[in-house]
């Protein structure tokens, strides 16, 4: 069986970990976000993308949801000293890694081929792409003025409401190599429990995969990010609230409209079942909080079973 999976980082991270170990991990083919990608200290980094990786091959720091375990920051601290930036924290493991995806680019290596050397490496089995190869940011309009993704998120801590996202590059990306083909060749397509307009937006605005997911054979499921109308992690209910109208499970299912076939909620929003079904969309209601590996384990398997019951 082919699964597709549309990812963000630490939520959709931590979802993948669960699908890997009740399916074949080679039939998983991932399509990582990019709109976080941003340059730090002349390196290109993709978050997103090394929380898949990092999380995958068990080389993740799981306590903090980002960056590798065992890390050390020496390089971050002769940076400081220097009085050159450190509003985004690179580790010194994690910077090998930025500095060998930096060296292949400037080589001239697309990033969707520099991903798969880089997972060659770390042992991963499923196929990690990037949405695109080529440039796309995430850049978010607030009160407060417009802000690229890294800079209200991290150096703002997302402090500002925000009042629309845009995708610079969106216009002209191009689907990664092999990205439009596996959405078409897939039995199921998964999104992932990653926010909709921060993870799986930039996703979405490469017209070609929104294309191939709208004219989609196989069952698309979509797995709800928020528990009790909350965000585990992250703004995603502030920003539903503001851009939705509101945190229901309906809302989440409206991000993805005529995307998907079936919404996973947790069962603290089980009473949003019916405004679910308004929308086209199967309410499936399950315990969707990844506390542990049991967790992910079950949430992957609620979500292979609902593939039965979606149109």
């Amino acid at each position: 069986m082919r699964q597709v999976v549309l990812s963000g980082g630490v939520g959709g991270a931590r979802f993948l970990l669960g699908l890997v170990e009740v399916v074949e991990p080679a039939g998983v083919t991932i399509v990582a976000n990019v709109g976080d990608d941003l340059e730090v200290l002349g390196l290109h980094v993709s978050p997103d993308l090394d929380t898949i990786l990092y999380t995958l091959a068990g080389l993740g720091d799981e306590e903090r949801g980002w960056g590798r375990k065992d890390e050390s920051w020496n390089a971050l601290a002769t940076v400081s000293a220097l009085r050159g930036e450190t509003w985004f924290r690179v580790g010194d493991r994690d910077l090998g890694l930025h500095l060998v995806r930096t060296q292949a680019l400037r080589e001239g290596r697309s990033l969707s081929e520099v991903t798969g050397r880089l997972a060659t490496a770390v042992g991963l089995e499923p196929t990690l792409l990037p949405a695109t190869d080529q440039p796309l940011r995430t850049w978010l309009d607030t009160p407060a003025g417009s802000f690229s993704f890294q800079e209200w998120f991290v150096a703002r801590g997302h402090r500002d409401e925000v009042d629309r996202v845009r995708f610079e590059g969106a216009m002209s990306a191009r689907p990664a190599p092999g990205v439009a083909a596996a959405i078409a060749d897939a039995d199921l397509i998964l999104i992932a429990p990653s926010n909709p307009y921060l993870s799986i937006g930039p996703i979405l605005a490469v017209d070609e995969i929104r294309a191939g997911l709208a004219a989609r054979t196989a069952p698309a499921i979509a797995i709800s990010p928020l528990v009790g109308g909350r965000a585990v992690k992250g703004p995603a209910d502030r920003m539903l609230a503001r851009l939705a109208g509101g945190t229901s499970a309906a809302h989440v299912a409206s991000c993805y409209a005529g995307l998907i076939d079936a919404l996973v909620f947790d069962e603290s929003d089980g009473d949003d079942s019916e405004l679910v079904a308004r929308t086209g969309v199967r309410p499936i209601v399950a315990p969707t909080l990844m506390r542990d590996a049991a967790d992910r384990r079950r949430l992957a398997e609620v979500v292979l079973a609902a593939t039965a019951l979606a149109p």
